[in-house]
């Protein structure tokens, strides 16, 4: 179980929201593929999808003319989001970390809590780039990197996400860029992959 100060926020995944340019690693020729990342392949009518998805609820969103303005890189951003959330999902799998239905639950329902409930949390991660409907398997992520943390401290976790990336071969079309393993992000961050700046609750011990 997560015990202390693993409690997220929504700012626990703007990291990935802030990704402008991927650097770094070659990238070998894969028709069709925004990315690869062992065998798995991101299409690129996958990640248009993807981003029509965020287009159309920014749309609808009252803040959407200011979510739509703060996402001119937005298939790049999506683009890196899914490359991190594989890696990390491999390396919860490879080291046997879970989440429950039940944690998950919890887990919204206290961010929906810190954050002026459901409507507030759905378009802060909207100017995230995040859908609504991808707003789970963001906090399920997060809550895979809290548990690794817990188990393995954060410069270990980090390694591990690193040897994780580069086990997995990450390719990205050169249109999106090339892929840096090193810090699973595309831009300097203050913290590599899915630090929070700042937890905004946290779990009770």
């Amino acid at each position: 179980m997560i015990r202390r100060r693993t409690a997220l926020s929504v700012s626990a995944v703007a990291l990935l929201a802030a990704a402008p340019a991927l650097t770094a690693c070659g990238s070998t020729a894969h028709p069709g593929a925004a990315a690869v990342v062992g065998h798995d392949r991101i299409t690129v009518s996958q990640l248009q999808a993807r981003v029509a998805e965020v287009r159309e609820a920014q749309r609808s969103s009252p803040q959407g003319q200011q979510a739509a303005a703060n996402s001119a890189r937005l298939g790049q951003d999506t683009l890196v989001r899914l490359i991190q959330y594989r890696i990390v999902e491999k390396a919860g799998k490879d080291n046997d970390v879970t989440v429950s239905r039940r944690e998950l639950q919890e887990q919204r329902a206290q961010v929906e809590r810190s954050n002026g409930g459901p409507e507030a949390v759905r378009d802060r991660f909207l100017a995230l780039g995040i859908a609504p409907d991808q707003i789970e398997r963001a906090l399920t992520v997060e809550l895979v990197r809290a548990k690794l943390d817990a188990r393995f401290g954060t410069e270990r976790t980090n390694q591990l996400l690193m040897r994780t990336s580069d086990a997995l071969h990450v390719d990205v079309n050169p249109r999106y860029g090339t892929w840096d393993s090193k810090r699973g992000t595309a831009q300097t961050a203050r913290e590599p992959w899915l630090r929070a700046a700042a937890p905004v609750a946290e779990r009770p011990a």
